[in-house]
């Protein structure tokens, strides 16, 4: 007879046949029996964060800073319901990120009867946010339905997934199983769509190219770098791709495609190829950008190749696999000269642009952040002023994997991804918040502690939600309930037991800075930005 295990020695076992060491969650009465066994593994490290949301973001964190399955585990209900924002970023992400939540017992499932955090209705809430969600009702499905969630996740490209397994499920007894994980599998190129594609590179004289987060999610940092400087041709990225390249390559022209200056060198182009790039609305001035006639697309799923630019050729295929063989088949060194220093031309001109946006103060705040911070640093910028404008477009990354923001622009989201990035890199990382939006996840402040993960937490405060303003008043809209009553954030960060202090103009945030880098463990730094002023978008 086979050993007899718990669903929840179950649900730990296949974890760590899946290769995973770092969970993030929150117990509860309902996940006891899976909490217990994972007490005793001696694998996986479990972070409980203080909110479910926390626990999902920080996991997208995890995945995006590693590579690696994220996995947060929530309780049915309330649990989940507060989940669901970490994973709805997660799949605009394209993170790997699985959640495993609970169900109430079997017996009272489906009748309604108000049994304690009751969610019938979870189910199709997880859908709504995941590739595929499954609910396990038998305990010999536990493993093998965990493992097929997780398939679906990291394949292709990755979107958030979730299991449902009732309470009851968890603390049964039920036979082990030794079912394994399958290899992920991918189709390779075409070969015609290949050739189709190279041709037309063959022939371009001012070649641009434009790379995407599938260049980070493929881990195609050699393939990446192997390609650009055969072919010899500028760079732009998407947010999603900027550490896909550093940023000081001589090749990169920069992230901003939707300022003015990118315009010129779009123009000049005669070919534009995307790799693992859905063109997002901001990315391509809400798809208005003129690249009907020149784009080529390498994308591996199918349905986004010419989902929003017709393409005169594309291949389906790995980024990293498509561009080695691409190498292969391309001439290296045939891009006109006139169209490599027009690349340089305009990567000066988006600097000066930034410089003009920002001011001579934000300007100083990053260049002493790049001087002070460790190369193999990692940035996570919230959707806030600072985070759209110097954070995302002018800090330099030179770390493959060393930037991720709030893909979605939800806001609240950088603190607790920050943590997961931290956690699962090891690398210093900063977090680029803003007042309003730090709030919604400052609970996270003492996970932060609690790991001692090594993060720089800046909170710039103008008393406000910045951006709603500016979009009020561009609006021609009366601003209103965007200016916001703050807290004391070195208060709080101190009562938390985290070193914090509050700056208010450049050579004091240098100091405080290099103290914070300095500190094992998580710090934060409050700028106030009154004697400063705030960027524009």
């Amino acid at each position: 007879m086979s050993d007899l295990v718990t669903g929840g020695e179950a649900v730990v076992a296949a974890l760590e046949a899946l290769g995973v060491e770092c969970i993030f969650g929150v117990p509860s009465q309902q996940n006891l029996a899976l909490f217990d066994a994972l007490s005793k593994s001696t694998q996986i490290r479990v972070i409980g964060t203080r909110n479910e949301a926390g626990a999902a973001h920080a996991a997208d964190g995890y995945a995006r800073a590693t590579g690696r399955l994220g996995v947060a585990i929530v309780s049915t209900g309330p649990g989940t319901a507060n989940a669901v924002n970490g994973l709805y970023e997660a799949g605009f992400a394209s993170s790997p990120v699985m959640l495993i939540t609970t169900q109430i017992d079997r017996v009272h499932l489906g009748k309604h009867k108000a049994f304690i955090h009751d969610a019938e209705g979870q189910f199709a809430m997880l859908q709504s946010v995941t590739r595929r969600t499954a609910r396990v009702l038998h305990g010999h499905q536990i493993r093998e339905t965990l493992l097929a969630v997780a398939e679906d996740i990291l394949s292709g490209r990755p979107q958030p997934g979730a299991i449902e397994i009732p309470t009851d499920l968890l603390s049964a007894r039920i036979p082990a199983s030794t079912a394994a994980p399958r290899a992920l599998q991918h189709d390779a190129p075409n070969p015609a769509m290949l050739g189709a594609v190279a041709d037309l590179i063959a022939k371009a004289k001012r070649p641009l190219l434009w790379l995407g987060g599938g260049c980070i999610r493929g881990d195609a940092e050699a393939s990446v770098r192997g390609f650009v400087e055969h072919l010899g041709a500028p760079v732009v990225t998407t947010l999603n791709g900027r550490s896909a390249l550093a940023t000081d390559h001589p090749l990169a022209v920069g992230s901003a495609t939707s300022y003015p200056a990118f315009r010129k060198l779009l123009d000049a182009a005669d070919l534009v190829v995307a790799v693992g790039t859905r063109f997002q609305a901001v990315a391509s001035g809400f798809w208005t950008l003129p690249l009907a006639g020149k784009l080529v697309q390498i994308d591996i799923e199918p349905a986004m190749i010419g989902r929003n630019f017709p393409v005169l050729a594309g291949v389906v295929g790995d980024a990293g696999e498509t561009l080695d063989a691409l190498r292969d088949l391309v001439p290296g060194g045939t891009v006109d000269p006139e169209f490599i220093r027009l690349g340089a031309d305009v990567r000066d001109e988006l600097l000066d642009d930034s410089t003009d946006r920002i001011g001579p103060d934000h300007a100083r705040l990053c260049d002493i952040a790049d001087a002070v911070l460790p190369h193999d640093r990692i940035v996570v910028c919230d959707a806030t002023m600072v985070g759209n404008t110097w954070g995302s477009y002018r800090l330099p990354i030179r770390n493959f994997r060393g930037f991720t923001y709030s893909t979605s622009l939800a806001i609240g989201v950088a603190l607790p991804v920050a943590i997961g990035a931290a956690i699962g890199s090891g690398h210093r990382t900063l977090a680029i918040h803003g007042d309003g939006g730090v709030m919604l996840n400052l609970g996270e402040l003492a996970t932060a502690v609690e790991t001692r993960a090594p993060m720089t937490l800046l909170v710039f405060n103008n008393r406000g939600y910045g951006v709603l303003k500016i979009l009020q008043e561009a609006a021609g809209v009366t601003p209103y309930a965007v200016d916001l009553h703050t807290p004391d954030f070195v208060g709080l960060g101190k009562a938390m037991g985290m070193p914090s202090e509050r700056v208010d103009n450049p050579d004091d945030f240098q100091a405080a800075l290099e103290r914070s880098v300095r500190i094992d463990g998580p710090s934060l730094i409050e700028v106030d930005l009154a004697l400063m002023g705030e960027p524009r978008l």
